[in-house]
């Protein structure tokens, strides 16, 4: 049968349609199509360096036809896989990309094995076109997500990754860079995160003779905490979007507060979305490592004998001072070295102190941290300097102290404090700040005077030595749960109607006590504690003496199997002094308490609250404050050691940038009026703005506030203009 007219051979577009449709129809043609591209193969085989649209069209053709005839297209994919290898660095540009386009199609239709494609795009990395390793990086990273979307196939994943990984060795600095980039993407999709991951990335491309691909490990390792904060940190401008919707309801409205209020709406569906998605806890990779303490020293090693800039340094010195902190490790030469960097010159001092704190912990001995401490007191605490410096090392003192708190002497320690009663705000705060620090770990260190006043929580610290572990085997504070149960047997007998003498004096005693109550003030005030108690000595709560009169008459008698919990409600109750002793004996109720009880979430707020107020009874002190103190993390804040209580100096350039972003959004010049067409006219208001003032005196004499008597006029006036026109 003959075809007039045919214009398919020309028109691969629509062959294309049409052998989708009916394969075995269109065969002829398909096989006339499969021979020009042999040819114009060869022909490109002779120069292939030029761009051949031709065989660009008919690869693509083939790739999307290729299911329709197997046996035809059983080799077709290694031609273009050879065309790639062989001249992989000599193609033109978009010619490569086409074949590469061409590979992926019939890599979505399994002509060929991802592992065989990954291998050829990986050394295709090395071409010099960056559009080209842009476009491979994201489409591994997307075959390598998809393939482990539903299971993981781990045999696979193995070989690739030893592909990859032997790729981070490769001499040319492009591919190994992009492949760093393809495993740091990798981990951070959750996709191959494992320790063989991290492991590899330490050990290979932390210590790489290519500077991007170090640095690009190394922030791989201090993790994504720059881009987290500028993400979630909210602008100053934003403002609380239920209070500016309940004031919009009563103020007058206007265009400035309509803008505000579109403004808000946008702030609160932001705020929505953030809270109905589910919450991301991204495992640090430091704690993966199989050799933290050689990883460490080796880094450590290479960034003293390196010439790289001095930005490189730092992170390198953030890296080992992380590791330092989380795994307790041994780096003794460490902090020699980065006390000779205190300098208040030196550049960026602050992170070199944020550093120095981070590579503290309890294990590090005192003499070992002492040159840092040093270094900080002398060059940084000292009345030539600048008020900023001294609180700026006054913090960094009292964060080294927190996860060290055997890094200073007590002579030093006492020195610093003396800056508690200093003239500038900032200074004083800083070493007020040091001294509370020490009041919640070790007191003793401190003078007399500057303890505090004792509270529950002092009694029950033990002086630290090098190496001690405070490990208890019960629920500090559970003891408070004693409290709660004598309350529901109480509840119990009123039900019952039990109302025995004993019983009614006793549900008079027993009452629920809220946080007010509960706490136990002490008599003694840190001033007067000279000529007052030593540590054991009693703590006193003030109370009537005709509760205690009727509470010792009707106090029912008790077993003597029963009196130390007897001691226990009294003292939570506020009704008997309290010693060392009857500390000892809350510990043991809160041991016996924790064998016999599962905690629920309400009882383990209960003990949060019980802690938290035996830190503040007997102190006027902010809760906030005290959980903040106890909250140490894992890693130093570097806000922590730059907090200084004092307004920054509004200077010419911070007021300009202010002004000019001000101007953003709003006209050059003029008055803006609520015309669409600057032509039309205007109204009678804007036209007055123009005029003289003689003109229009007559309208602004009713702006003046009019007498009670005036309106009383003006009221009559309306009522009979009002009443005429009826």
């Amino acid at each position: 049968m003959v075809r007039h007219n045919n214009q398919l051979p020309n028109n691969l577009t629509q062959l294309q349609n049409l052998i989708k449709r009916d394969p075995e129809s269109y065969k002829e043609e398909f096989n006339q199509q499969l021979a020009h591209f042999e040819t114009t193969l060869e022909i490109f085989n002779l120069n292939p360096t030029q761009y051949n649209k031709k065989l660009d069209e008919q690869s693509m053709f083939l790739a999307q036809v290729a299911q329709c005839y197997l046996e035809n297209m059983k080799f077709f994919p290694q031609k273009i896989i050879d065309i790639l290898k062989s001249h992989n660095t000599t193609l033109h540009n978009d010619m490569r990309l086409a074949l590469c386009k061409c590979l992926i199609l019939l890599r979505n239709k399994n002509f060929i094995t991802p592992f065989d494609l990954l291998e050829l795009f990986f050394n295709l990395l090395k071409c010099q076109d960056k559009h080209l390793r842009e476009f491979l990086k994201t489409h591994i990273i997307t075959d390598i997500k998809n393939m482990n979307m539903k299971h993981k196939d781990m045999k696979f994943n193995s070989t690739l990754q030893n592909f990859m990984f032997s790729m981070l060795r490769n001499s040319d600095a492009k591919a190994a860079k992009l492949s760093l980039d393809i495993l740091i993407e990798l981990y951070h999709k959750n996709i191959w995160n494992d320790q063989k991951t991290v492991n590899i990335i330490a050990d290979i491309g932390c210590f790489s003779k290519v500077t991007k691909v170090m640095v690009a490990s190394l922030k791989f390792f201090l993790g994504r905490d720059e881009a987290e904060k500028e993400e979630n940190s909210d602008s100053e401008d934003e403002v609380d979007p239920r209070d500016t919707m309940i004031a919009n309801k009563f103020n007058k409205k206007t265009r400035k507060r309509d803008k505000m209020v579109e403004k808000v709406k946008k702030v609160a569906k932001k705020l929505k979305k953030k809270k109905e998605k589910a919450p991301v806890f991204n495992f640090s990779a430091l704690h993966l490592l199989n050799n933290p303490q050689g990883f460490a020293e080796k880094l450590f090693k290479l960034m003293e004998s390196s010439n790289e800039r001095f930005e490189v340094k730092l992170m390198c010195l953030d890296v080992i001072s992380r590791l330092i902190g989380l795994h307790n490790l041994f780096l003794f030469n460490y902090y020699p070295f980065i006390a000779r960097l205190l300098l208040p010159h030196q550049r960026e001092v602050t992170r070199i102190l944020q550093f120095a704190a981070q590579a503290s912990h309890e294990l590090v001995p005192a003499e070992i941290i002492e040159p840092v401490m040093m270094a900080i007191a002398n060059n940084f605490i000292t009345e030539r300097n600048s008020t900023d410096v001294m609180a700026v090392g006054l913090n960094a003192v009292r964060e080294i102290c927190a996860r060290c708190p055997l890094a200073i002497t007590e002579d030093l320690l006492r020195d610093l404090v003396q800056y508690k009663n200093y003239k500038e705000k900032s200074v004083m705060m800083a070493a007020r700040s040091l001294i509370q620090l020490y009041r919640q770990s070790m007191p003793t260190l401190l003078h007399k005077k500057d303890r505090g006043r004792p509270t529950e929580a002092s009694l029950e610290l033990k002086t630290k030595k090098y190496g001690d572990m405070d490990i208890k085997d019960y629920v500090p504070g559970s003891e408070v749960l004693l409290e709660k149960k004598d309350i529901t047997e109480e509840e119990k007998k009123k039900k019952k109607g039990n109302k025995k003498k004993g019983n009614e004096s006793d549900s008079d005693d027993w009452v629920d006590v809220n946080s007010d109550q509960s706490e136990i003030d002490i008599s003694d005030s840190g001033e007067d504690s000279d000529n007052g108690e030593e540590e054991g000595e009693v703590v006193e709560e003030e109370e009537d003496n005709d509760e205690d009169a009727g509470s010792k008459d009707n106090q029912p008698e008790e077993k003597e199997g029963n009196t130390d919990n007897v001691n226990i409600r009294k003292i939570l109750k506020g009704k008997r002094k309290l010693n060392k002793e009857d500390i000892a004996e809350k510990v043991e109720t809160a041991r016996n308490i924790a064998m016999e009880t599962i905690f629920t979430d309400e009882d383990f707020k209960r003990i949060d609250a019980a802690q938290v107020k035996k830190h503040v009874s007997g102190v006027k002190r902010n809760k906030s404050l005290v959980e903040d103190e106890e909250e140490s993390g894992e890693l130093v804040q570097l806000s922590a050691i730059e907090n200084i209580h004092k307004k920054r100096k509004h200077d010419k350039n911070a007021r300009l940038e202010t002004v000019l972003k001000g101007r953003e959004e709003r006209d050059k010049f003029g008055y803006k009026d609520r015309r669409k067409n600057i032509h039309c006219s205007k109204t009678n208001r804007e036209k007055r703005k123009t005029k003289n003032y003689q003109m229009v005196k007559h309208k602004a004499k009713g702006k003046i506030k009019r007498s009670f008597k005036d309106k009383q006029i003006a009221f009559r006036n309306y009522l009979i203009k009002q009443k005429k026109m009826k």
